[in-house]
């Protein structure tokens, strides 16, 4: 049975990418409602006698990034602005906890719009590096940073996650001007930037695929449990078993040993309060508040 992979859904049809040709398909009955679809599945289908095919089989993923839902990812590349709109660390903490609870064996932050204001937060953007996660500084205007992002892309399934406005079509377009991305402005009124990518898609880029995806800046944490989510910060993960209590949540408990490192100044205390309040977040989902 032929094999491909699935780089775009829309309007109920799926485009399967098998060789060099790309296939409209439309899902086998059963598949409907017990096995959902997304862009990046690899699928096994048949052909129709009009030459488009039905899918037949998802292939086992090795990843899902749940929002926007795209299977079998390389590395996301959480895309924020320096300035129009202003970076928010509150917001990169939230990208950052969608990104590592989906299993993306690579997490890049990319702070586009440098030239608009080159000393943006180099204090926080520091605290990111030091915790492990790669940082690109780009400008789409004078091209800095770009060899790094191509640098990047080689080979890879990348998806370029981020808020509105930040610059991701744009600085896509500056890599490869053949992928023709539809670009906006930020809205002078909201300060916030407008939709212009609707659906996640594969393109091919550098060797591999990138997935510009839409702007969005409120998520919620639906699939995660209170129990996991230290996990996903990756400064705490050293101080585990070192607790008084176990399980522990690093919230109430006394003699908590990540608690003692964000009093002592090992870990950032802006960090530990983003993961306070996805914390909160999840214990009201399960008592029905949220």
């Amino acid at each position: 049975m032929p094999k491909g992979r699935v780089i775009k859904a829309q309007n109920s049809f799926f485009y399967v990418q098998a060789g060099q040709k790309i296939i409209s398909c439309k899902l086998r009955g059963k598949f409907r409602k017990r096995m959902p679809v997304y862009p990046g599945d690899e699928v096994e289908f048949g052909f129709l006698p009009d030459g488009s095919g039905v899918v037949e089989n998802v292939l086992e993923r090795r990843n899902l990034l749940r929002r926007p839902a795209v299977a079998n990812v390389d590395q996301v590349v959480l895309t924020f602005a320096a300035a129009q709109p202003e970076l928010h660390p509150l917001l990169l903490n939230r990208f950052l906890v969608l990104a590592e609870s989906s299993s993306i064996p690579g997490i890049v932050i990319c702070v586009n719009k440098m030239d608009l204001c080159p000393n943006t937060r180099e204090d926080v953007l520091a605290l990111y590096e030091s915790i492990g996660y790669p940082v690109l500084r780009t400008s789409t205007r004078d091209r800095t940073g770009l060899d790094d992002v191509c640098r990047i892309l080689e080979g890879r399934t990348t998806v370029f996650a981020g808020p509105s406005g930040v610059g991701k079509s744009s600085l896509l377009n500056r890599i490869d001007p053949s992928l023709s991305l539809g670009t906006g402005d930020v809205s002078e009124k909201i300060k916030r930037g407008r939709h212009t990518t609707r659906i996640a898609q594969l393109l091919p880029c550098e060797g591999g695929y990138i997935v510009d995806t839409p702007g969005f800046s409120a998520m919620e944490f639906q699939e995660l449990e209170e129990t996991d989510l230290a996990g996903y910060f990756r400064e705490f993960v050293p101080y585990f078993g070192e607790c008084r209590f176990s399980p522990c949540t690093h919230s109430h408990e006394p003699q908590c040993r990540v608690k003692s490192a964000v009093d002592a100044g090992e870990i950032s205390r802006e960090r530990y309060d983003a993961y306070l309040g996805i914390l909160a977040e999840i214990r009201n989902r399960k008592k029905g508040y949220g």
